[in-house]
């Protein structure tokens, strides 16, 4: 756009100090400032760029040709533009045009696609002349199969075949093979934009173009308005569709043309809807949609048609007024013939010069021709009683399109270019650029600042009114304290009892990470003592123990044995426990005081207390009891191993039966051999019993030991130490004496710097919201300006009054 009216030069930085301001406040970072950057960044952006959008045969190329009144953009049946064209604005003697060339590797990737859905042999190599020859002459007999080029979407997409491989072969030798080669029009020795676009507008040549750009010299590109083409929303190669979607996407984008088939075909199709919700998602483009309903001739004469376009747009397009109806062919071709006579036919042998060329040397009828004597005879938008047209039959139509014309000349064609309604719509797109756009980008950008500037406002008033409540005065502040000194305590209080016991379900709820840690350490401790144990057992050593115990005997059954075994190995296990559950204990109790000393409410204790309250003596106390109720509580718990489990002996297990099998071992004989050589044996033995009950033990009972242990033992003691605190109102009244005058003072001069800073950033805001809503004025939008915060009160006056003014601690 050009550049912005010298009130709103400092327009950008304006809305940064407002954002910033916002930031500055930790209650209000949350809000969501990216409609705002989106919106300031389309209000300042020196480019617009509208989107035309659309499927194939939809008529967009054409449809920007009218709007320009010049043939730029290449427009066909079919697979037409399959190029994003990119229309800017150059003065008169700047014009030019800017080429970028598909890559063959993308050339290939369309062939590959087309072929496919022509049933043909996929595409080895478009470089061999005769797999071009074949290909060729399989589209031109599908054309002539369908009765012509135009005749179906087959023999549309044979013909864009036929193009892109006349186009490869044309340029072949200006395409790279894998990156996008781009040229000027001097390097094709073009002087001037017709000649250039001429070659960018010829079949061939477009199809192997990915990207165009025009800069022209026309009145609708002024003010940084940029024309973009896409290619159809239903392209035959996916990777067109989806650029087209992402185009619409892009925030670079500004408004959409969305030029629609319903009036040929009869209702929506699923890329058109889907293409209208895209553009609902674009906070880019918000409302700035203009919907063309194009190549609405073909309602004039098909009232079904008719009928079904009107029912659709007062159903779904009721609630917006840029609706149009157009005829991109009728407008363009009209606005061009108008520059002819008779002596050139009225263009057939200018304008259409290029299409009415048979390949017999018959003159083809163009289009247009076509679409205009039907016009003239069957539309029933002639006044019979000004226009007396007919269509001999004996003529061939073009003679009929000439003769029409030397009879009623211009008359007709006005007429013609009206009822096409391209003039209506270049009117109401001109009319926006010069008179809506901006106005329209300002009053979104003050819609998206109005709840930002509301919030700031609310919260400034807020932070002054709970300013101007405090005390002003020394003994006021002192009084107050005072008063507020027992629920403090009673509130520090609450917080550490509701500290604990969250500290408490944590470990109870299994979501303390670092106390599941320190347990699974006791528990994997347990398992390794375990495996060592067992591993390391010597039946010798047992026997000879048991047979010590028994001096009058010289041998020892295999029940000794297994005795011996479980006491060394119930107490062995014990100690690891005791150990283990020592150290769990320990970490604990240690974490635990660690965050008390980091919480708010320790820091209010020592603040009103200068100590703690008695809460670390009660904590460490309390460690000694939890870590002798789990050292009793391990005890008992081993000493339970020294008893078999409860189902070792019983008939069916693999532990009686594995007791069995050891005791024929042994009872093979007397002495201590026998006995020894069972050793791996009774390992395994002592393996089946020992091992569920530690798994037991370290799993299920002990786990449920140490959550009870510390349920039990800490929950009263926050209770107590809560009251215990309270408790010492006389100790801390005592001591803010001493402290609070200085607090006073200290707070008075906060208070009074944080008005300050208040004050500055109401300045500052003031400031910023007057300079947008002096631009907002400009643009006439005077029921958008932005809220100013008025002076609620005077700061250096709320001390005036007070005996003590802060300005005697400063």
């Amino acid at each position: 756009m050009s550049d912005l009216p010298l009130q709103c030069k400092n327009l950008k930085e304006q809305v940064e100090c407002i954002l910033q301001l916002l930031q500055q406040e930790p209650t209000l970072r949350f809000q969501d400032i990216t409609s705002v950057q989106t919106s300031l960044n389309k209000a300042i952006s020196p480019k617009f760029e509208i989107v035309f959008a659309g499927a194939f045969s939809a008529g967009k190329s054409m449809l920007i040709n009218a709007l320009l009144e010049r043939e730029l953009l290449y427009s066909a049946e079919g697979h037409a533009t399959g190029t994003e064209c990119k229309i800017e604005y150059a003065e008169v003697n700047k014009e030019r045009v800017v080429l970028t060339f598909l890559s063959e590797a993308e050339i290939r990737e369309q062939a590959v696609s087309l072929c496919q859905q022509l049933g043909f042999k996929t595409v080895a190599n478009i470089n061999q002349a005769d797999v071009i020859n074949l290909l060729r002459q399989g589209c031109e007999a599908i054309i002539q199969q369908e009765g012509g080029e135009n005749k179906s979407e087959r023999a549309k997409q044979a013909k864009a075949l036929i193009l892109l491989l006349e186009g490869y072969i044309a340029n072949r030798d200006r395409i790279n093979t894998v990156n996008n080669a781009t040229y000027s029009m001097e390097q094709f020795n073009f002087s001037n934009l017709k000649e250039a676009a001429g070659y960018a507008r010829r079949g061939s040549n477009s199809a192997v173009l990915k990207r165009i750009e025009y800069y022209c010299n026309h009145p609708l590109l002024q003010d940084g308005n940029v024309i973009i083409d896409t290619s159809g929303i239903d392209a035959p190669v996916e990777k067109d569709a989806q650029l087209t979607y992402a185009k619409i996407q892009h925030p670079d984008t500004s408004a959409v043309v969305c030029v629609l088939k319903p009036a040929a075909a009869g209702e929506m199709t699923k890329e058109e809807t889907q293409l209208l919700e895209l553009m609902r998602e674009n906070g880019g483009v918000r409302d700035r949609v203009f919907y063309i309903f194009n190549r609405i001739d073909e309602t004039w004469y098909n009232a079904q048609l008719r009928q079904r376009l009107d029912d659709l747009i007062s159903g779904q397009f009721h609630n917006t007024s840029k609706v149009y109806k157009t005829s991109g062919l009728l407008g363009f071709y009209g606005s061009q013939i108008k520059q002819t006579s008779q002596q050139d036919r009225f263009g057939l042998d200018s304008v259409f010069a290029e299409s009415i060329k048979g390949l017999d040397g018959k003159e083809e009828t163009p289009q247009f021709v076509y679409a205009f004597n039907n016009y003239c005879v069957n539309s029933g938008k002639l006044s019979s009683s000004k226009f007396r047209v007919f269509v001999n039959g004996f003529e061939t139509p073009n003679q009929n399109y000439v003769r029409i014309l030397g009879d009623w000349g211009n008359e007709i064609i006005e007429q013609l270019i009206k009822d096409s309604g391209t003039e209506e719509f270049r009117t109401a797109i001109t009319r926006y650029f010069t008179e809506e756009k901006r106005p329209q980008l300002f009053k979104n950008l003050a819609d998206d600042l109005e709840d930002i500037c509301i919030n700031l406002k609310k919260h400034y008033h807020n932070v002054q009114r709970n300013l101007d409540s405090q005390p002003q005065e020394i003994e006021t502040m002192k009084l107050q304290e005072l008063q507020r000194l027992n629920q403090q305590l009673q509130q520090i209080g609450k917080d550490f009892n509701e500290h604990i016991t969250e500290e408490v379900n944590q470990v109870i709820n299994n979501s303390c990470d670092a106390f599941e840690a320190d347990f699974k350490q006791l528990q994997s401790r347990m398992i390794r003592r375990l495996d060592e144990l067992l591993d390391t057992f010597s039946v010798a050593s047992a026997y000879q123990r048991a047979t010590i115990s028994h001096p009058r005997n010289a041998t020892a059954p295999l029940i000794a044995i297994l005795v011996e075994a479980f006491y060394y190995l119930a107490n062995q296990l014990e100690d690891i426990l005791l150990e283990s559950s020592q150290q769990v204990v320990a970490n604990y109790f240690q974490r635990l005081i660690e965050k008390i000393h980091k919480s708010e409410y320790y820091r209010q204790l020592y603040r009103l207390l200068d100590n703690d309250g008695g809460i670390e003596k009660e904590i460490n106390i309390l460690e000694k009891r939890v870590a002798q109720a789990l050292f009793s509580a391990a005890s008992v718990e081993c000493d339970r191993f020294v008893r078999e489990s409860p189902r070792f002996y019983d008939e069916g297990t693999f532990s009686i039966y594995q007791f069995r099998q050891t005791l024929s071992q042994t009872s093979q004989g007397y002495d201590a051999e026998s006995i020894v050589e069972a050793e791996p044996a009774i390992r395994q033995l002592l393996k089946l019993d020992f091992e569920p009950k530690v798994s037991q033990t370290i799993r299920k009972s002990f786990r449920q030991t140490i959550n009870q242990t510390l349920k039990t033992q800490l929950l009263p003691m926050a209770d107590k130490q809560a009251d215990e605190i309270l408790q010492q109102y006389p100790q801390a009244r005592a001591y803010l004496e001493k402290t609070l005058e200085q607090e006073a003072k200290e707070k008075i001069t906060t208070n009074r710097r944080l008005l300050s800073v208040v004050e500055e950033n109401i300045a500052a805001y003031n400031l910023a919201v007057s300079n947008i809503n002096t631009c907002l004025q400009l643009m006439q939008l005077y029921d958008n300006l932005l809220p100013i915060i008025g002076d609620s009160f005077d700061t250096v006056n709320k001390f005036a009054d007070s005996k003590l003014l802060v300005s005697d601690f400063v």
